[in-house]
């Protein structure tokens, strides 16, 4: 059994930035990806990047490129979101997870989850 345990979300104002962090422990640690997808009330959790954990390729939404990084360090197990100009668009419940499949963008291709952290970006 793997645990995914999120930190780092708080309030910020539009143009901040925050660094999300989510740690996995548990049995051994090999997940083909980890992502990161997000939620608000009323709508379907939205992919928003994701890292290959042994190649380390990248994967990002359209809406976030250039403005979020995703990154991770084997030696932690931990996977950071790095997110910068942040604006009240992505004010949502952000979620770590970690895949065995192939398909980093699809929420059933995950097979666990973090308990989400909540990130507020105020106008």
């Amino acid at each position: 059994q793997v645990q995914l345990v999120e930190s780092g979300g708080g309030l910020v104002q539009a143009g901040g930035s925050l660094r999300l962090s989510c740690a996995a422990s548990g049995r051994t640690f090999s997940p083909y990806a980890m992502g990161w997808f997000r939620q608000t009330p009323g709508k379907e959790r939205e992919f928003v990047t994701a890292i290959t954990w042994s190649g380390g390729s990248t994967y990002y939404a359209d809406s976030v490129k250039g403005r979020f990084t995703i990154s991770r360090d084997h030696a932690k197990n931990t996977v950071y979101l790095q997110m910068n100009s942040l604006k009240p668009e992505d004010t949502a419940i952000y979620y770590c997870a970690a895949e065995k499949g192939t398909s980093v963008y699809t929420p059933n291709e995950y097979d666990y989850w973090g308990q989400g952290t909540q990130v507020t970006v105020s106008s």
